[in-house]
């Protein structure tokens, strides 16, 4: 008798706890209709901003290069074909990293191809784009994550990453075609030289220059895009071509709330004139793919008399609104 009614008060103790949990404001029911959260799975992300609508692409397809449109950087629809297609330009593996600009009506695709360094081109920023000659441009060196800059005076520049003592950062003056580079004009910019980049390994990589009142402000990223380490540095010149002195207060953007493996950022100005910058982080803290892009803002600081940049703790999470 004593069993019986020690179990009756049990459970008449659980039914409470659980009429008590199931009134509890904090506990949400589970909605069934809810659809799973996606994130964009793209790694060395790129966007630009043309005629309304923003064009993300980055390291995703083994086939090519893909690209996102979203009118508000927070949704974002993928397209039913590739960008850049391995079928229509030199090699067939290995496209990373790519960035596109519009030139006076052709839009220009820089990109990494069996890790050398190409530009394709097509009259819409969805592709197709394709190479008239295929072929890198620089034929007999591996480079990857090449980046145009135009200059006030319109004269361009490429950027790019040269396998020599790890990766570091070059430059080179280009002809006007934006296809050829000038002969006899690379010079370097910058390499491993401050401790933070030394945890693995010799890396200096994915740069990316904006400028301000007669300052170039370069950004890059070093460490190895495996290591949870990977983060942003930023330096700065007075001339294009150096010499390029590295912010003392490196890493800008490290490990921001509980993503890791952060970098490989290019920055670009939304729909209300401000500037943000696109990186990738991590799947997650146990493994690195398919790395997911984010969106954050940056800002300067006067420091000691001098513009210093700073980006955003707090990042747009871009979801994939039509997976």
């Amino acid at each position: 008798m004593k069993k019986y009614l020690f179990s009756l008060m049990f459970l008449i103790l659980v039914m409470q706890v659980v009429s008590c949990k199931a009134n509890d404001p904090e506990q949400k029911p589970i909605d069934d209709t809810t659809p799973e959260i996606v994130k964009v799975p793209l790694g060395d992300p790129f966007i630009m901003l043309w005629e309304g609508k923003y064009y993300a692409y980055g390291t995703y397809s083994d086939d090519g290069i893909a690209v996102f449109v979203s009118d508000d950087l927070i949704k974002w629809s993928s397209t039913t074909s590739l960008a850049l297609h391995k079928s229509d330009v030199w090699a067939d593996r290995w496209f990373w990293a790519p960035e596109v600009y519009n030139v006076n009506g052709k839009f220009f695709m820089y990109y990494s191809a069996n890790e050398h360094i190409c530009v394709a081109t097509s009259n819409s920023p969805l592709g197709p784009f394709k190479q008239e000659i295929q072929k890198p441009m620089i034929e007999d060196e591996k480079c990857i994550d090449n980046s145009l800059f135009i200059d006030d005076d319109g004269k361009p520049y490429l950027l790019f990453d040269r396998f020599n003592d790890g990766l570091n950062i070059w430059v080179a003056e280009m002809e006007s075609n934006l296809i050829d580079l000038k002969p006899g004009t690379m010079k370097k910019c910058i390499n491993v030289s401050q401790p933070w980049e030394e945890v693995w390994p010799r890396v200096n990589e994915g740069s990316f220059i904006v400028k301000r009142n007669g300052v170039y402000h370069m950004t890059y990223s070093a460490n190895s895009y495996e290591s949870q380490f990977y983060g942003v540095g930023v330096a700065t010149a007075t001339n294009i071509t150096g010499p390029w002195t590295k912010y003392e207060g490196n890493p800008i953007f490290q490990k921001p709330g509980d993503l890791v493996g952060v970098g490989h950022s290019a920055m670009f100005t939304d729909k209300e004139g401000k500037l943000r910058i696109v990186f990738h982080a991590h799947n997650s803290t146990a493994k690195i793919h398919p790395r997911h892009m984010y969106i954050s803002t940056v800002s300067f600081e006067n420091k000691s008399g001098k513009e210093v940049m700073a980006i955003d703790k707090n990042f747009i999470v871009p979801t994939w609104a039509n997976k």
